[in-house]
């Protein structure tokens, strides 16, 4: 990586990314980002890359997830209490059904700008350039909202840090203590998965208890009652990436210091352009999102460039077809990786190929589809003898009414009840552990697979 540099990216061709009007304010506040310290340090993205690596071999399992694009007039701590409970919830479940460690990864702290599909949208005859996230520019539709604004990335700055400060706090701080599983009960209050849930901490209670009793030693009981969490965000805005990217002393690599865990979009993977170029030069673990249209020819180019000695840990693909689609692409996909030899995670996001209008005019996620796409994922891997890593989501903590279906049966009419997404939809708190408990269940038959063909072999 000797020829690489953090600026490099600049001289590739870039897509996704505002053209700022004002040089001199953008070089200001690049320069003022420049001096902050790092929101997260290069000890913490290196001990991830080897829980990542741990989920590639089938040793733990990732879960991301968190929102679609954070906000900047949405923000509240107990927004963020809601969704990390709601991943601790859904960790407890996985860990429970798999009998592995759940690596947990926020899309959070960081997740502030979005690709669009098209440079600009109409309302009411009005044509303006389209929002791209609250790092860049404003959700209102006003000439003067949609300009990008680089002053932007400093409130995003702060936002992360707070954000992160509180993560940190609800870690280690006594709520993330594993004896307290009854007490998150955020999500489900009715029901046949309500009743799972707390059959589920029963049994937790009963076992912990049989371990005090045991006279369980110290170090383990601290185990138990604090969690790692984990950062991670769409590297979209590489103005913003470049300025809190930091020189490792340790190991004389370059750390991107906005997030433990960066990932390219699908829509920014050219092998040639600048997000790739960026992220090949940076130690974190990097995720890549697969889409249809990814050939097996790219893959094998992208993944020599992003992750050229083939180190394990270092690079997550994140499949994202549709549902139905699944079966017609991955399967060339994970035999391209085989044939390469390559150390790779596979990650399912069942969120982004899964986005319909509704009959009301909302853009939603029909549950079902996000239930069927992770069933068709883990049917490809289990076909092809390879390991599923882990699962991505778009979800939040909050009760709102943005997918359609789920525990609660959210309908098109129930959409505009609690829709505050200010981009995709996202899955609630419900349907968020109800998934959970079918991921669990996939993973609970993989592993009874793999017994039984362990049996048969001896």
């Amino acid at each position: 990586m000797s020829e690489w540099q953090k600026a490099s990216w600049r001289n590739k061709p870039r897509v996704q990314m505002p053209d700022y009007t004002d040089a001199p304010a953008l070089g200001a506040v690049e320069a003022q980002l420049s001096s902050y310290p790092p929101l997260v340090f290069a000890g913490e993205a290196r001990r991830l890359k080897q829980h990542l690596a741990a989920a590639g071999r089938g040793e733990a399992f990732l879960l991301q997830g968190g929102d679609c694009a954070e906000s900047f007039e949405q923000f509240s701590a107990d927004a963020i209490r809601d969704t990390f409970k709601v991943m601790l919830q859904m960790a407890m479940v996985l860990t429970y059904g798999a009998k592995v460690p759940v690596v947990k990864v926020g899309r959070m702290a960081g997740q502030f700008a979005k690709p669009r599909s098209a440079p600009t949208e109409t309302l009411d005859g009005v044509e303006l350039p389209s929002y791209r996230g609250d790092i860049i520019n404003d959700l209102g539709f006003t000439e003067a909202a949609r300009i990008p604004d680089p002053k932007r990335m400093l409130q995003a700055y702060t936002q992360a840090a707070a954000t992160l400060n509180l993560l940190r706090a609800f870690s280690t701080g006594g709520y993330a203590d594993v004896n307290q599983v009854h007490s998150w009960t955020l999500g489900f209050t009715e029901g046949e998965k309500a009743q799972s849930y707390r059959e589920m901490a029963n049994r937790i209670t009963d076992t912990l208890d049989f371990m005090k009793a045991a006279g369980v030693n110290n170090d383990a009981a601290h185990a138990l009652q604090t969690v790692e969490f984990y950062t991670s965000h769409e590297g979209l805005l590489l103005e913003y990436e470049e300025a809190l990217t930091r020189l490792d002393t340790t190991s004389g690599n370059w750390l991107a210091g906005s997030g433990h865990m960066l990932w390219i979009g699908d829509r920014t993977r050219q092998p040639d352009g600048a997000h790739v170029e960026f992220c090949r030069g940076v130690l974190n673990p990097i995720g890549m999102k697969c889409g249809p249209t990814t050939s097996a020819d790219d893959l094998k180019v992208l993944m020599q460039r992003l992750n050229p000695s083939n180190e394990e840990g270092r690079l997550t693909l994140i499949a994202r077809f549709g549902a139905g689609k699944v079966a017609e692409h991955l399967p060339r996909l994970v035999k391209a990786v085989e044939e390469e030899g390559a150390n790779v995670t596979w990650v399912c996001d069942p969120m982004h190929g899964n986005t319909v209008k509704s009959s009301t005019g909302y853009k939603t996620r029909p549950f079902e589809s996000v239930l069927r796409e992770v069933q068709d994922f883990f049917a490809v891997h289990s076909a092809e003898g390879t390991i599923p890593g882990g699962v991505h989501f778009e979800m939040t903590g909050q009760d709102v009414t943005e997918c359609t279906g789920g525990v609660r049966a959210v309908t098109d009419e129930n959409l505009s009840d609690r829709y505050h997404t200010a981009c995709d939809p996202r899955l609630n708190a419900s349907q968020s552990l109800e998934l959970a408990f079918l991921v669990a269940e996939e993973l609970s038959n993989l592993r009874n697979k793999r017994r039984a063909r362990s049996a048969e072999a001896s």
